[in-house]
């Protein structure tokens, strides 16, 4: 029996009970064949077993684009520990919005261009989506991974049924963190990050969430390896934001605190952060008593008193304020992962400190049109 034969067959299935049976006859094959006596599963059926897992929060799998094979496919793929890499984009209100459509063109056709991953690797990729974007997604999506050079699979996760999980646990912090003046609960998904590692399943450890307005300039694997660099309370990695927009936010904690580095630019200050590119560690999030605890609505309403902090950034906003307190929990990324291209700060009062938040002289790797900012051509 080939291991390849079968998961080819998995991929051709339309039956959700089709794939149960083949990932169970799989199973059983890998603990009499590649067993050694012990509780021993071969990783292609964790692998499925990670998929089914997955299946939990999502609306559909769309099983057409498993396992998609690119160049230098391995014929001894069967014998090769089986990676899955997990990237996670918001992908709504895409029907009512030429912009965003365009803009996840554009970060999509990059991400294809330059991205490569070894012949036992497969890139996941999830999108949270209402069912009007997602009939356009899996169109935009079925042209822009014709070229994909790597293996992947698309997931599409419903936005109603994420929110729903995530109002309980960010209701409390979403009156401090939005722009609305209350807890909306349509303003829970501005904070999916905040509270993924208690939403998808645990056998998905590490997952980088991505803004739709981005292109690459480099290829998307290498990000993933920022992983490795994370210290030991590490939890989330994240760049600094690059305007002054904290400096603004903390105006009466700063004033009240003249010796303070919260809202300085760097490299000694502490400017922020910005949420267009996270990673995040969803086993360390999840093992962290000290994030967790942050979490709660007591421990929030003391942070944003003590700071007197009031944004509408969403979960941008959470983890600057919590990395103020507790930046052991943040892995900073180079500015060359997040080149954020937003001027706005500069025009609205400014305009004297703020290259020293702007400027960065790292390697682009990820360009940045926040704020609508136009991405320049290659």
């Amino acid at each position: 029996m080939n291991i390849l034969h079968l998961i080819n067959k998995i991929s051709s299935m339309r039956s959700y009970q089709g794939v149960l049976l083949l990932a169970a006859a799989l199973a059983v094959f890998a603990f009499y064949y590649l067993g050694s006596g012990k509780e021993n599963f071969s990783s292609t059926t964790r692998r499925i077993k990670e998929s089914r897992a997955a299946q939990s929060t999502s609306a559909e799998l769309d099983i057409s684009s498993e396992f998609k094979m690119g160049e230098g496919k391995s014929k001894n793929l069967e014998s090769r520990e089986v990676m899955d890499y997990h990237l996670l984009m918001m992908f709504t209100k895409i029907d009512k919005s030429p912009g965003l459509r365009s803009k996840f063109q554009v970060a999509l056709s990059s991400l294809v261009k330059y991205g490569k991953f070894e012949s036992n690797e497969i890139l996941s990729l999830h999108f949270v989506s209402d069912e009007p974007s997602k009939d356009i997604g899996k169109t935009v999506l079925r042209d822009l991974l014709q070229g994909a050079r790597f293996k992947y699979k698309v997931i599409f996760h419903d936005v109603n049924v994420l929110t729903e999980k995530l109002f309980p646990i960010v209701e409390a912090m979403q009156k401090h963190f939005s722009a609305g003046s209350g807890a909306y609960y349509s303003d829970s998904i501005f904070f999916l990050s905040v509270a993924l590692h208690r939403i998808m399943p645990k056998e998905i450890t590490r997952i980088i969430q991505l803004d739709l307005d981005l292109k690459f300039k480099t290829n998307i694997r290498e990000l993933f390896e920022e992983f490795d660099n994370f210290l030991h309370n590490s939890v989330i990695g994240i760049a600094q934001e690059m305007q002054p927009v904290y400096r603004h936010t903390f105006w009466q904690y700063r004033r009240e605190n003249p010796k303070t580095k919260v809202g300085d630019p760097p490299p000694n200050g502490m400017p922020g952060f910005n949420s267009g590119v996270m990673l995040l560690h969803l086993e360390a999030m999840r093992l962290s008593s000290l994030y967790n605890q942050l979490l709660e609505p007591e421990s929030v309403r003391q942070l944003t008193d003590k700071y007197h902090f009031n944004g509408h950034l969403g979960d941008q906003d959470f983890f600057t304020m919590i990395g103020m307190e507790h930046p052991e929990l943040f892995y900073v990324l180079d500015c060359g992962w997040n080149r954020q291209l937003c001027t706005w700060w500069k025009d609205h009062g400014y305009s004297d400190i703020f290259e020293e938040y702007y400027s960065c002289d790292s390697h682009i790797k990820i360009i940045h049109g926040n704020c609508n900012t136009l991405i320049p051509e290659d």
